[in-house]
């Protein structure tokens, strides 16, 4: 393993958790083995481990391009990361009302869907 490598999981780890890791972890294969080692260094090594932004911040804009880009796969594990990252279940539900108005209405539906089956998840109450 190597430092970027190192630093990457680390990251990796602290902002999407333990849990989440160990089954992408378990579920790599021969041939996904590259892309696991690209994002660990890349995605989180390289960019998610930069000082520049906060991870809050990171955890926003990270919402705001994925609810944009339709990637609804993804939003629920970045709900919550956002979480982990200290983000209120208000703070995103801003951040997804703005990205509506320049992501377009049914881009933000589909993320407050996804997002508020997250937040129930972790409080009922929601």
């Amino acid at each position: 393993m190597t430092d970027a490598y190192d630093k990457g999981m680390t990251v990796r780890r602290e902002v999407l958790g333990d849990a989440h890791v160990d089954r992408a972890v378990a579920a790599t294969t021969e041939f996904t083995a590259p892309f696991q080692d690209y994002i660990t260094r890349s995605a989180w090594g390289d960019v998610w481990g930069r000082e520049g932004l906060d991870r809050r911040t990171r955890s926003c804009v990270t919402l705001a391009v994925l609810t944009a880009l339709h990637c609804d796969a993804e939003i629920a594990m970045h709900v919550r990361a956002a979480r982990r990252n200290g983000l209120t279940p208000e703070e995103i539900a801003e951040v997804l009302l703005h990205t509506g108005v320049y992501a377009g209405v049914p881009a933000a539906n589909a993320a407050f869907k996804i997002a508020q089956e997250v937040l129930a998840e972790e409080d009922p109450g929601l």
